[in-house]
């Protein structure tokens, strides 16, 4: 979920969602091969764009982004109960 979080918040290139995800480099090259073939994320090519120190860039597809959505809508209940538990 790290991963498909940075790609989202914009976090394109291999590395930087490397750090952002807190992984090493073989994890995440799993991982992303995983999330392409289940059509979670998409290879762009970036040799068109300004910046020549990385070829392939990563962008979240309508799939990954209602992953997010539906993860994101669990940890806002789990939050509600933690909070409840609480003060009771």
């Amino acid at each position: 979920m790290d991963v498909l979080w940075a790609v989202k918040r914009g976090t394109r290139k291999p590395t930087r969602i490397m750090y952002e995800a807190n992984l090493s480099w073989k994890p995440l090259q799993k991982i992303l091969k995983s999330m392409i073939s289940q059509d979670l994320i998409v290879e762009v090519d970036a040799r068109a764009e300004r910046d020549k120190r990385t070829s392939i860039v990563f962008e979240i597809t309508q799939k990954g982004e209602n992953i997010v959505k539906y993860f994101n809508r669990g940890k806002d209940y789990l939050r509600l109960e933690e909070i409840s538990k609480v003060r009771d």
